[in-house]
């Protein structure tokens, strides 16, 4: 094992790679895409959910492969890094591709939007499974795993929090039409990601030699299923994302349905994107105190639990806020003291995680870091997905429908935005993830694991 001291610099190379992946990409895909798809890009609520259907389906797939393939991995550069590094510059330039609405005629769009959805989720698999198995390896210290963890949800919130308050003012930069400007934002946010990703692959290093099984064998995955403190820790990593998914995904049907679209507050723009920012930088601001918050409460499963009642309690005082742009600052409020939760937990996580990989470890005698961690990734985007697709569902359950523009692009309706599909919304920003929120803190609650 190298015994080389962790220095700052490398924990903020780590810090960038989630600034990259979640900060950037993932924090507009799950905030911008379901609104993308059917107003900008122009598919129907169906298919936009079933594109994100079908990319969790893919998921279930690529992400133990890519977790398996990594944990074989022997290079120059590590384990783990090389894919970092060489998956940079392809992360980038596929993320802009998908926000770019071609000039192709509705049975092309949909296939465009297939296969560039499928192919930005085999290349977030490609680089952010490594990255997260990364952890496992940079150190054997448990208190500087939970420092790297703290630094990782730092950067990942303080650049989700520079995406969404900038997002409005650059879209009203470039002007034009809605599809030039994300295609423009999806050229400039893409190229950071690809930079940031490079950094971070070029800016750490892994001192711990895991325990190889050198021959793939379907086994390892069997064990998974006998690792009971990793069934429980996928089970609430997907309800972390499902918590977060609904009021991220659901924001921009909010802000145009209940609140009658943006609203300006002394020349100040809150669009769906800024009401989110608020979050963003309370979870940095919270991620960074977590490590001392989970010392003084005695261990991270109780933060874990206490994290996820915050979230319940504030999430769910959102429904009963009138929906009126004068009430913004309540709703506004209810979002900062939800985020609260939500940076206590980010970084427990994936800190539980690296502990379920080292009891991995212990049990079966051979490492499985990629593959549990790849079950992290997975369970992000499961989330992020899922609760888009079910929202694109609900709505058009609740009444939503879908009407051809003067250019034949398919828009929602307005006469279709009744009351019932408003509640809808509200219900879906609120008392939905807050029913989450308490089934995740029974989970950790029952969390095998004691630290």
């Amino acid at each position: 094992m190298d015994t080389s001291k962790v220095t700052i610099w490398e924990k903020l190379s780590y810090a960038l790679g989630d600034a990259g992946a979640g900060g950037i990409t993932w924090k507009i895909m799950s905030t911008a895409f379901p609104l993308f798809f059917t107003n900008v890009f122009g598919l129907s609520f169906a298919d936009a959910a079933a594109l994100m259907l079908l990319a969790r389906l893919f998921d279930v797939v690529t992400d133990p492969i890519v977790g398996s393939l990594a944990d074989r991995t022997q290079s120059r550069w590590g384990t783990y890094r090389p894919w970092i590094i060489f998956g940079a510059i392809p992360f980038g330039v596929i993320f802009a591709l998908l926000l770019h609405t071609p000039d192709l005629d509705p049975t092309g769009k949909r296939i465009y939007a297939y296969v560039l959805y499928l192919l930005m989720m085999a290349i977030y698999t490609i680089v952010n499974v490594p990255y997260g198995s990364l952890l496992g390896v940079m150190t054997s210290d448990d208190n500087e795993k939970n420092e790297f963890s703290s630094f990782r949800m730092v950067g990942a919130y303080a650049m989700g929090f520079i995406t969404l308050i900038s997002f409005p003012y650059i879209q009203k930069f470039i002007g034009g039409t809605d599809a030039h400007q994300y295609s423009v934002i999806g050229a400039i946010f893409g190229g950071l990601a690809a930079l940031m990703t490079l950094l971070c692959g070029l800016g750490t290093k892994e001192r711990v030699k895991p325990k190889r099984a050198e021959k793939f064998s379907f086994r390892q995955f069997v064990d998974l299923f006998k690792n009971k403190p990793w069934i429980f820790l996928t089970l609430t990593g997907i309800c972390t994302n499902f918590f977060n998914g609904f009021r991220y995904a659901v924001a921009g049907y909010m802000i145009s349905y209940c609140l009658g679209g943006d609203v300006t507050v002394g020349g100040f723009i809150i669009n769906y994107t800024v009401l989110m920012a608020f979050g963003e930088v309370t979870s940095m601001i919270i991620g960074g105190v977590s490590p001392k918050f989970t010392k003084w409460v005695g261990s991270k499963r109780i933060a874990f639990i206490w994290s996820s009642a915050i979230c319940a309690v504030f999430a769910a005082a959102a429904f009963f806020i009138p929906m009126d742009p004068k009430y913004i600052w309540l709703m506004v409020a209810t979002v900062i003291l939800a985020s609260v939760g939500v940076g206590l937990y980010s970084p427990l996580l994936w800190s539980m995680y690296a502990d379920v990989a080292d009891y991995a470890t212990e049990r079966f005698g051979t490492s499985s870091t990629g593959l549990i961690f790849s079950s992290g990734t997975m369970a992000q985007k499961l989330g992020g997905a899922i609760s888009g697709s079910l929202i694109a569902l609900f709505l058009g359950l609740a009444g939503a429908r879908m009407i051809p523009d003067q250019f034949g692009n398919s828009v929602i309706d307005p006469e279709s935005v009744t009351t019932t599909v408003r509640t809808m919304v509200w219900s879906l920003f609120s008392l939905v993830p807050a029913a989450i929120a308490v089934i995740m803190g029974w989970l950790i609650y029952k969390f095998p694991i004691k630290k």
